[in-house]
């Protein structure tokens, strides 16, 4: 596999500029409209998120994967119809090739919805987590993980409405009630004979926006800017922001969902990684923004291999049939073909 050496890096924004004054507010919007729009990814710092639960949190993920391989396979993501829980090493799949991690998905707490006619094939994503009985700290501290990213990833939806002239809160209704989240704890182990392997294969994320915090010191993502690698490697304190495909809907291709991928660490070496995926409610439709006349959209990327749906729970059903075929193949069969 060919993984050229990157040259670029990505911008580096502070959100506490909110709270310094409006100029200050307004610099900040400009500087997220402009990275989101050239580069699609960005660090952001000065989130507001406790450097206390962050620890907490790497501690935890890091005390998951310690686990003896009996209790993680208890909750098996085999087990979900919902597709959460853990994966074993390989068990994910990234355009068709095995992703080099294992992980445990964690969605909101919510009820199964019951198959039936009339109701949308995505809501097979609702339904209860699998927590490991053996380490029951996971499911409070991942609780309060949720919450405060909750708490930050709405306030950049704010902050972006209003840096492409739409009022603040038009995306708030979306996401006001029964938004969809994903919170992925990823473990990436050492791989290489005598290369890297594919940890995560590029691809674009199908919800509205990921925040991305990784181990310090651990690199491996990289982001694809004009054909080439741009190595986002952590930043002190800083989560790791991209669009997705819906913000990319939006604003009709001004903002780009952009292609990203994950090397795995070499042998000796791993790597923890824990994306927060933020999304509307799985019936949720985004709001098209019309935008001022000075930022020109040039439309949304038009792939037949992967078409974007403006309803999230498109998206999100076509993304987790493609990624785990085999939990679809024993819970859901039918909507494999």
């Amino acid at each position: 596999m060919d993984f050229p050496a990157p040259t670029l890096t990505l911008p580096i924004l502070d959100l506490s500029r909110l709270e310094g004054g409006e100029t200050e507010a307004e610099a900040f919007r400009a500087e997220l409209r402009e990275a989101t729009h050239e580069y699609g990814f960005f660090y952001l710092t000065g989130h507001g998120v406790p450097a206390e639960l962050i620890e907490r949190v790497m501690t935890t993920s890091r005390a998951f994967f310690d686990l003896p391989e009996a209790d993680k396979m208890a909750i098996e993501n085999l087990n979900s119809p919902h597709f959460r829980g853990y994966t074993r090493v390989g068990g994910e799949l990234t355009l068709g090739q095995v992703d080099w991690r294992e992980q445990i998905d964690i969605g909101p707490e919510r009820p199964a919805v019951p198959k039936g006619e009339g109701v949308p094939d995505y809501y097979v994503l609702d339904g209860p987590n699998q927590w490991p009985a053996a380490l029951p700290e996971l499911q409070e501290v991942i609780t309060a993980w949720h919450d405060e990213l909750s708490t930050v990833a709405l306030t950049l939806m704010q902050a972006w409405a209003k840096s492409l002239g739409a009022d603040e809160h038009v995306f708030d209704e979306a996401f006001a009630t029964d938004s969809s989240t994903l919170i992925k704890i990823v473990r990436y182990p050492g791989k290489s004979d005598p290369e890297p392997k594919q940890g995560v294969g590029a691809h674009k994320d199908s919800g509205v926006l990921t925040l991305l915090f990784v181990e310090p010191g651990k690199g491996g993502l990289q982001v694809e800017k004009d054909g080439n690698w741009i190595d986002a490697p952590p930043v002190d304190g800083a989560f790791v922001v991209n669009i997705g495909e819906l913000l990319e809907v939006a604003t009709d291709g001004y903002l780009k969902a952009t292609v990203h991928r994950v090397i795995s660490p070499r042998i000796g070496d791993d790597r923890i990684s824990i994306p927060f995926f933020y999304s509307p409610a799985l019936g949720g439709t985004i709001p098209l923004l019309t935008l001022p006349d000075s930022l020109e959209a040039p439309g949304i990327t038009v792939d037949p291999a992967n078409p974007i749906f403006r309803t999230y729970g498109e998206n999100a059903l076509k993304s987790r049939l493609r990624a785990h075929p085999d939990v679809a193949a024993i819970h859901h069969p039918e909507l494999l073909s």
